[in-house]
């Protein structure tokens, strides 16, 4: 086993990066456990742990890797035979998943002056944004998940996932996320029977599948193509395009004002309150934005004692209004 150290600036805190982990962890794709109870948790003297388990396609092979996290540190784990540029691929895209080139001193000094955000920002000084490392599977999970509860976007993730990929023998283990080109070649109504979700949805889900498989990359292209190219789908709206922007773009400045979680942790009811009250913590919007989810939706437990179990509920970023 092939284990490598990865470095940091400043403070990190497995807890919320665990909540929000276990929140989005789609059954037989990615497992997300934690170590230790919940008496354990609440003593500050001891150290969160957990780990994170899947697939991620390194050159166009599939490698089972294990990140594994605790207060103050992440690792990356990944079998001996690895080449060291596929090595080299993970170490970038577990870097990126999990923020971990951030520098918290910006994001403090713009935000910190917020009565709002001020408790959040000390409670979590080293919080991270957790990103995706399959911009393909975030989208479809988003969109499976617009206007419907945790749990049903999970069961509608999980049919998904069983209607494309092979079902295997054993306990633990991991297929990848179906291919866009497959996806891409199905039939939206059979897929509407398949996953549960309204046609509309279903050609949705195809439409944005053979974007990727025609080659759509968010992570390469200019991040207003991507925006412009996703608004473009019938289906998909701003608060899809702004949450994809957090979490497969990196922009540190998206902010889904529509969203419902969001709002109620404001205190407000529409997106331009939201915006407004907003307009002083750019370029850092999603940052707060992270803050406050994380406060109201991703810890303590943030879904954690569901690990990938799709029937599991809780609060997650949810979109108003949509297709």
């Amino acid at each position: 086993m092939t284990v490598l150290d990865l470095d940091h600036v400043g403070p990190l805190h497995a807890e919320p990066l665990l909540g929000a982990l276990a929140a989005h962890s789609l059954a037989r794709v990615q497992v997300t456990e934690r170590e230790g109870t919940a008496q354990e948790s609440a003593d500050r003297e001891s150290k969160v742990r957990g780990s994170v388990r899947r697939l991620l396609d390194l050159d166009g092979l599939d490698v089972k890797v294990t990140v594994r996290i605790q207060d103050g540190g992440v690792s990356l784990e990944l079998p001996d035979d690895v080449d060291a540029a596929r090595v080299e691929l993970a170490r970038t895209a577990v870097r990126r998943w999990f923020d971990l080139d951030l520098d918290p001193t910006a994001v403090h000094a713009r935000l910190g002056d917020d009565p709002r955000l001020a408790p959040l920002l000390a409670a979590r000084p080293g919080l991270r944004i957790v990103g995706h490392p399959d911009p393909f599977e975030a989208a479809m999970t988003t969109v499976m998940g617009q206007r419907v509860s945790l749990a049903a976007g999970r069961v509608f993730g999980a049919r998904f996932v069983d209607h494309f990929a092979p079902r295997i023998a054993g306990p633990g283990d991991l297929v990848p996320f179906p291919l866009p080109s497959v996806v891409a070649a199905a039939d939206p109504a059979e897929l509407q029977r398949a996953i549960g979700v309204t046609g509309a949805r279903a050609r949705c889900l195809v439409e944005l599948a053979r974007l990727f498989a025609d080659g759509l990359d968010p992570v390469r292209e200019d991040p207003g193509l991507v925006r412009r190219t996703l608004l473009a789908v019938p289906g998909i709206g701003p608060w899809t395009v702004e949450y994809l922007a957090v979490r497969v773009l990196g922009d540190r400045d998206a902010y889904p004002s529509g969203d419902l979680v969001l709002q109620r942790a404001l205190g407000v009811r529409t997106a331009s309150e939201a915006e407004a009250l907003a307009e002083g913590w750019r370029p850092w919007r999603a940052y707060a934005l992270f803050h406050l989810w994380t406060h109201e939706s991703y810890v303590p437990g943030g879904g954690v004692r569901q690990t990938g179990d799709p029937r599991a509920g809780g609060l997650v970023p949810t979109e108003p209004t949509g297709p």
